[in-house]
């Protein structure tokens, strides 16, 4: 097997274990389950990690290059509406074939897919624009964040509230696995080419800009597309009862899955043959690997999406459904507190963050401390978020003095801090997030008796949240350390001054 797609299956059974081995406990000690749906649950975990090792490689293989060679080639054109059109294009196309927005779509009975998938694809393509712009006119990434979540909180108090809590979830599933590697890219290959000082810096944020335009797009489609009511039943697990069951169950939904793969890709697709023929871009080799990292990707999405819809998902509404309908629902909270705390950690994403956060603070905000911060923020979050299931308070309580503080933060922070933090929140809800802790909260939500679309929709929002303010308490903690050693470097330079004088003067 390839060395490289060995690392990215053990990142990704790093990624699922923990959610496994919890299922499996609670399985023995709370919810007792029947073999077969066990089963399932065990099938759709090999699909999922499998599945996400070859997608996460392929998305290395062809997405970033693509990304990097779009950004260098549009610094250089310096034709605007060269520029705007492709960002646009690109961050359009780009974001169809997000699976992680796929899986959000499918679980919004209330609204199609279609225009799910379509108005977030939008959003993202106009804020790609807009993260562009900033790089090459040099705009402060804190002074747009403030103007765009200012406005982002007034257009919510006009959308109905059905559409509020999946308007922010949207934010948080739309930088995913598929996006975040071309976007991050592209900022790559746009700071790369200019030669400033701020360059290096500017580069992060445009993850950050492309999680507002999800959420505005969706308001603004709850405020002018008025759906009819929709009845949330539980996901059922498929029964199965002998191996040739179990494997029928998945081999059944392939060709479905495999239809939306390749129609979602084919855009992406196009748009590599379309800049290699214009730029010619890439010699033979990279073109080659370019193409087997596509055939990656596309095969890594079909195991994703089989194994999350037949086998992961559901068992995770079940498992809500069950202890959330028992005498001791409130063990939700902290189920979902630990839940929380080994999702971040195990992200691969994540890992790649701390890298850069050491990296950049020369080893004085350690990797440890980092994984630390972040695990305690999406702990508390995921746990606000299983509160919020059980007794309907409005995601309003939490995010706006959540964003608050955090946009608050920015004027206190070093710029690359908040590039960080805002870019972070996309990062850490991840493909977990969205396949395993929304199924978990809409199964509680619906054994409780609440409204879906408003008490258990916001779970992804508030996991995208919380590294927005850990990172950023991160920033002031490594300003607080620097100006100490500054301060104390100052103190031994006066003091070694003072001895030669006295040296002198004797």
């Amino acid at each position: 097997m390839n060395e490289k797609l060995k690392e990215k299956i053990k990142e990704s059974l790093a990624s699922v274990l923990p959610i496994t081995g919890i299922v499996l406990i609670l399985s023995i000690l709370l919810v007792p389950m029947e073999t077969g749906t066990l089963l399932v649950f065990l099938t759709g975990a090999v699909l999922l990690i499998v599945g996400m090792g070859f997608f996460q490689l392929g998305a290395e293989m062809s997405m970033t290059p693509l990304g990097q060679g779009v950004g260098g080639q549009l610094f250089k054109t310096r034709n605007l509406a060269f520029i705007i059109i492709v960002s646009f294009f690109m961050g359009t196309f780009i974001t169809i074939a997000e699976p992680d927005l796929q899986v959000l779509a499918n679980q919004v009975a209330s609204i199609p897919n279609s225009a799910i998938i379509w108005s977030v694809a939008v959003g993202v393509g106009i804020f790609t624009v807009i993260a562009v712009l900033r790089i090459l006119l040099k705009v402060r990434l804190s002074v747009l964040l403030i103007g765009f979540y200012i406005l982002l909180f007034l257009l919510s108090f006009i959308a109905p509230d059905d559409f509020v809590a999946v308007a922010f979830d949207a934010g948080g599933v739309t930088t995913g696995p598929m996006t975040v590697p071309f976007i991050m890219a592209l900022g790559v290959g746009l700071s790369a080419a200019r030669t400033d000082k701020d360059g290096a810096s500017d580069s992060f944020g445009l993850v950050a800009l492309c999680s507002v335009g999800p959420i505005l797009m969706i308001l603004l489609l709850g405020i002018f597309y008025h759906p009819t009511d929709a009845v949330y039943s539980e996901a059922l697990v498929p029964q199965v009862t002998t191996t040739r069951d179990l494997a029928n169950e998945f081999v059944k939904e392939l060709p479905a899955y495999t239809k939306e793969v390749i129609s979602s890709m084919f855009p992406v697709l196009a748009v590599f043959v379309g800049f290699q023929l214009l730029v010619r871009k890439y010699h033979r080799h990279q073109v080659l690997k370019m193409v087997v990292g596509f055939v990656y990707t596309i095969i890594g999405l079909i195991m994703f999406l089989t194994g999350v819809n037949v086998g992961f998902a559901p068992v995770g509404n079940l498992l809500g459904g069950e202890i959330a309908a028992s005498n001791v629902k409130w063990l939700l909270v902290p189920i979902g507190m630990l839940i929380g705390y080994y999702i971040v950690k195990a992200e691969p994403a994540v890992q790649v963050l701390n890298n850069q956060v050491e990296e950049i603070t020369n080893g004085m905000i350690s990797k440890k401390s980092i994984n630390l911060c972040l695990s305690i923020g999406v702990s508390c979050a995921v746990g606000l978020a299983m509160v919020r299931v059980l007794t309907g308070i409005n995601i309003y309580w939490i995010i706006i003095p959540g964003y608050a503080a955090a946009l608050i933060m920015t004027k206190f922070v070093p710029s690359i801090f908040v590039g960080i933090a805002f870019d972070s929140g996309g990062v850490a809800s991840g493909p977990m997030t969205s396949t395993f802790l929304l199924p978990l909260a809409i199964g509680s939500c619906i054994a409780v008796g609440g409204n879906v679309i408003t008490d258990a929709f916001g779970v992804v929002a508030l996991v995208a949240l919380a590294p927005l303010i850990a990172i950023q308490i991160t920033g002031i903690i490594y300003v607080v350390k620097f100006n100490k050693a500054k301060k104390a470097e100052e103190i031994t330079d006066d003091h070694e001054e003072d001895s030669i004088i006295e040296l002198e003067e004797e």
